[in-house]
């Protein structure tokens, strides 16, 4: 990359680019000003630390995720929604690991409100809307879709499912199709 132009919206562009390609846990400082060819001193009068990086990647990939699940779920009610959702997460996660990492960095409260955070919450409710529950099941079952979404997609990204002659494909539907089951049916 050239060296002019750095600027907050270009270097976490380029922050969540390097991510992808280098994994979450290797984006630093010193690596994204090399991508960018300066000092790594030249980086800080736009960026704290690499914990003020990180974080934005972090809100960078909230939102990208927000847009894409929403696009995926719009119009759609139940078993078609839920798939939409669960199949909108497994894509970002393959084509943007190391941002689909950095979603799971923990914000401050004040950073949080500010993101896309709320807006996953409030997309994930719009499914259960379909299902008819009320709280506490539909905390519960935010909470068991996510799991059970995240699980899946970061054992299939680390190789968990390819031991196995059955394609780690037809698992996905089977679970999609029991998660569809327990909501519908909801203890």
């Amino acid at each position: 990359m050239v060296r002019a132009g750095v600027n907050a919206e270009r270097l976490t562009q380029a922050a969540a680019e390097l991510a992808d390609e280098v994994g979450f846990d290797q984006l630093t400082v010193s690596a994204l000003a090399r991508r960018f060819g300066v000092k790594d001193a030249s980086l800080y009068s736009h960026v704290r630390n690499v914990r003020e990086v990180r974080t934005r990647v972090a809100v960078l990939a909230l939102a990208e995720l927000a847009d894409r699940v929403a696009a995926a779920m719009a119009g759609r009610a139940g078993r078609d929604a839920l798939a939409a959702f669960a199949d909108a997460h497994r894509d970002y996660a393959r084509r943007h690991p190391g941002r689909y990492t950095a979603m799971l960095l923990p914000l401050d409260p004040e950073t949080a409100a500010a993101s896309a955070a709320q807006r996953h919450s409030d997309l994930t409710r719009a499914i259960l809307r379909g299902y008819d529950l009320t709280e506490p099941a539909q905390t519960d079952a935010i909470r068991l879709l996510h799991s059970t979404i995240h699980g899946y997609v970061t054992l299939e990204a680390a190789g968990g499912f390819g031991h196995t002659a059955r394609p780690s494909e037809a698992s996905w539907i089977a679970a999609l199709d029991a998660l569809h089951t327990l909501l519908t049916n909801w203890p």
